[in-house]
């Protein structure tokens, strides 16, 4: 038997994918070791009777995917983005290695092929595993159907309790350029240090027509440090503004029920707008499509 691990872009349909999928799973195991699919696990990697057929062009989500941590949650990971196949999701929370294994599972096992960037890109032990003295990377990735360009990775000047940061590319999204960044802004009882946070984010997306700001802002959206975020974009939720009483009509992304996930879009109209709860996290998954006028 031959397994080929190909860089190339790869798509399948779903007859494809349903095809080759005992294939598929096979090969995994043998390419991914102990992290293969856990047992029980379809064997051939099906995905809801709704799934997307293919990466949806001009489709892009966040999702912070820790807690609960751990890479064995990194099949359901792959499941969840594969169903709803966005051309560009934005992940907080990540351990380089999952996100590694998770892009494998996407490509070996649905024939979903994405890029990635890093950053910024923390070591630690405790949440990521490796030797003490060689601990994972974590922190936050941006996964692109399409060539990521002019990468920037940068660290907020006060990261409050956790060293925090964005991560910018360019990218194709529905065939048009767009910056696109990611944030993971400081918990949420750290309002001062999230506003200096904002304002770091706001000049720089300040500085682009066109826009996709993703990410954990960990604030509802009327929290007054998010004031310069919401003077330049507005959130893919057509529902929701910070005059609107934040929580009381956006929709939740977390398990508690409030709004902390954003996909901020500045000179992007949206087409659709969905949030998917996962058991494999307390944040939803959240993503929208744009419109590619």
């Amino acid at each position: 038997m031959m397994c080929v691990h190909s860089g190339e872009a790869m798509v399948l349909s779903r007859g494809a994918r349903w095809a080759a999928g005992a294939m598929a799973a096979v090969c995994t195991v043998l390419l991914l070791g102990p992290g293969a699919p856990p047992a029980g696990t379809p064997p051939t990697g099906r995905l809801p009777r709704a799934a997307a057929e293919e990466v949806v062009p001009g489709r892009v989500g966040t999702w912070n995917v820790c807690n609960p941590c751990g890479s064995g949650n990194d099949f359901g990971r792959a499941t969840e983005i594969a169903t709803y196949a966005p051309q560009v999701i934005g992940l907080q929370e990540a351990c380089v290695r999952d996100v590694e294994q998770i892009r494998r599972y996407l490509e070996e096992v649905y024939g979903l092929v994405y890029r990635v960037a890093y950053g910024p890109v923390l070591r630690n032990w405790n949440r990521c595993g490796g030797l003490p003295w060689r601990p994972g990377g974590f922190g936050q990735a941006i996964l692109s159907a399409a060539p990521m360009t002019d990468r920037v990775s940068v660290e907020y000047p006060d990261g409050g309790s956790e060293d925090r940061g964005y991560l910018a590319v360019t990218t194709l999204v529905g065939g048009r350029p767009v910056r696109v960044f990611n944030t993971h802004l400081a918990e949420r009882r750290q309002e001062d240090v999230r506003a200096g946070q904002v304002a770091v984010l706001a000049e720089e997306v300040a500085r682009h027509d066109r826009a996709v700001v993703l990410g954990d802002f960990n604030a509802v959206p009327d929290a007054p440090e998010l004031g310069p975020m919401w003077a330049l974009a507005a959130d893919a939720d057509p529902g929701c503004r910070p005059s609107t009483g934040g929580d009381d009509v956006c929709t939740a992304t977390t398990d508690w029920n409030s709004k902390f996930d954003y996909v901020f879009l500045r000179g992007i109209t949206r087409a659709a707008h969905r949030v998917r709860p996962s058991p494999y996290s307390d944040h939803h998954l959240l993503y929208a499509d744009l419109d590619p006028t």
